[in-house]
């Protein structure tokens, strides 16, 4: 049986065009919000859950679920939301107790613009699966 992970997407609208949420793990690179569904937790509750617990974001609106894709990582199969964030900081950071603490760094990237090689390979594949479903 597949791990069953979860990445909410968040964006936001620019006079430029859309941005995404990105942060930066101190011993990982930079990635997208994404977390394991707990036993008997929806993947929608998940998508909130590991918002919050990643970023310190706790939104109230409705998440739009995009997809799923066991292609992402092998052994796991990834459930995709969006929520568009109506006002946000340009940059903060935010303490997790996941793996005993870490900072992370959060920043918005342009959706259009590649990836560069300070993202995992895994989020490469992740961004690439939600454009196409967009598109």
């Amino acid at each position: 049986m597949n791990t069953r992970k979860v990445c909410p997407i968040v964006l936001r609208e620019r006079r430029e065009g859309i941005q995404f949420l990105g942060f930066e793990h101190p011993l990982a690179g930079c990635q997208l919000v994404k977390g394991t569904i707990e036993p008997r937790e929806n993947d929608e509750d998940a998508a909130h859950r590991e918002l919050n617990e990643e970023s310190g974001l706790c939104l109230e609106q409705t998440f739009k679920r995009i997809g799923v894709s066991e292609k992402i990582a092998p052994g796991q199969e990834w459930f995709f939301y969006e929520v568009m964030l109506p006002k946000s900081a340009e940059r903060w950071s935010h303490h997790t107790e996941d793996d005993g603490g870490h900072e992370f760094r959060f920043f918005w990237s342009d959706l259009d613009r590649p990836l560069d090689d300070t993202w995992h390979e895994i989020f490469h594949r992740a961004l690439d699966f939600y454009r196409d479903r967009i598109s």
